[in-house]
């Protein structure tokens, strides 16, 4: 396979946010504290997770991973947002934009194979708790996660590499602030069929399958809360798990809005904002869910608060 690019369009202009001239500057400082927030909020987890002797378990070594990827997704999509936001439009070369989308791609769906393998961490936890920390011994947690990241960079590379191949002969303007595989494919002029059929032979086993793997897990969690004899212990039960199901309905709920939901009628603006929740929304609310939810990060950034003073 060739993988020299066959196109007269040497780069793409984002068109970002229309008719908002007036209100640049106030989005731009929205949206950068948005980003410093989910910096700061992603990172302080990573942190904590590092150096607390509390947070030494399974289920924070993955909330680590799934933190450091909401860092990157957004830092591959909000500083370029930014610049596109002040310029009211900025063009990207060919290869940042299959770049873009390949990273984007490759770190949305290894949130999708993370979330699968928290709630993994879960059944385990809540349905066989004798043989929990036998099973789920440090070497198993290593390959999960090593599995999570290596095979989604994999499955994205299928479908991307053939975004290579396509021709642009113009125009090359995208309605967006971000390369998202729609909008780019509507401007080739090469047959994309072949794309098409990979993105839904790839795309679907990797978001339904985990997302199927989750609510027979949860399935399985409920039925063992339920079994519980006290309220007490149910509620200490569900609440391991209530953080990490907030967050599988915040990730999945604005996933399906935008890319499983049809998109025909809706507005390019209204698809921006669906986008919006998707690359921001979601990496914003994980820190804060198990900030507030989970009692053991909320104890370990209080005890690193006192030990700073």
């Amino acid at each position: 396979m060739s993988w020299k690019n066959q196109t007269s369009v040497k780069e793409f202009w984002l068109l970002g946010f229309q008719n908002v001239h007036n209100f640049k500057i106030p989005l731009f400082i929205f949206f950068l504290a948005i980003y410093i927030s989910i910096l700061i909020g992603n990172l302080l987890i990573i942190a904590l997770v590092i150096v607390s002797k509390n947070l030494q378990s399974p289920m924070y070594f993955f909330l680590a991973n799934l933190s450091w990827s909401d860092v990157i997704i957004t830092t591959i999509v909000i500083p370029f947002m930014l610049s596109v936001l002040l310029k009211s439009k900025a063009s990207i070369t060919f290869s940042g934009c299959i770049t873009q989308l390949y990273l984007f791609g490759s770190f949305a769906i290894t949130e999708c194979f993370l979330l699968t393998v928290m709630s993994y961490d879960r059944y385990l936890a809540i349905c066989n708790p004798l043989r929990y920390l036998s099973i789920m011994d440090l070497k198993l947690q290593v390959h999960l996660v090593t599995w999570s990241w290596v095979l989604a960079f994999f499955l994205t590379i299928i479908t991307v590499s053939q975004m290579w191949q396509l021709k642009f002969c113009g125009p090359n303007v995208i309605d967006h602030f971000l390369c998202d595989p729609v909008p780019v494919l509507e401007l080739s002029c090469s047959d994309t069929t072949v794309i098409q059929i990979l993105k839904l032979y790839v795309g679907l086993p990797v978001t339904a399958f985990p997302l199927g793997f989750i609510i027979v897990t949860y399935t399985f969690i409920l039925m063992t809360i339920m079994k519980i004899s006290t309220s007490s212990g149910r509620q200490k039960a569900f609440s391991t798990c209530s953080s990490h199901l907030t967050v599988v309905c915040a990730y999945y709920g604005t996933l399906i809005s935008l890319y499983v939901i049809p998109s025909n009628g809706l507005s390019v603006e209204l698809t921006k904002v669906q986008s919006l929740l998707y690359t921001v929304l979601t990496p914003l609310l994980n820190p804060l869910i198990y900030s507030l939810r989970n009692k053991e990060i909320r104890t370990a950034i209080q005890k690193s608060i006192n030990e700073w003073k």
